[in-house]
């Protein structure tokens, strides 16, 4: 029975790094494509790849990490508790956030999609108008 919970504890460690190094990479790739990219809307959708993909994976590596450390006794299930749980908060709110973002961006005419070849907001907006 211990081979195998050192076992797991070996695998949630080892898929925690993982999941860290995977998180840093998409932070590293957010990073470039804010710098590169040309306009509002692909520099909005960067940024929340890095928010998301850079903050949330490694939230549940850090908890993966911390489930298998069993010299932190009792309080590993506490850092994974709240690793998990801001994961999971982060997860839910970035993407309203940006969409926020690109909503008002979209509505104060100041940053429109270049080309806009279907624009459904504008039409809509129109729509209601007439």
């Amino acid at each position: 029975m211990d081979y195998v919970l050192q076992v797991v504890s070996a695998i949630l460690y080892y898929l925690g790094m993982v999941l860290v190094i995977v998180g840093g990479l998409l932070d590293l790739f957010a990073a470039i494509g804010i710098n590169r990219f040309k306009n509002f809307y692909l520099r909005l959708h960067a940024a929340t790849i890095g928010a998301i993909g850079g903050g949330f994976y490694p939230l549940l590596g850090l908890g993966f990490v911390a489930l298998s450390l069993e010299y932190l006794g009792i309080s590993r299930y506490y850092i994974a508790g709240i690793s998990f749980t801001t994961a999971l908060f982060l997860a839910l709110t970035a993407p309203v956030g940006s969409h926020a973002l690109a909503q008002g961006a979209h509505k104060s005419r100041t940053v429109l999609p270049e080309p806009a070849i279907v624009n459904r907001l504008l039409e809509d907006e129109e729509g209601g108008k007439k």
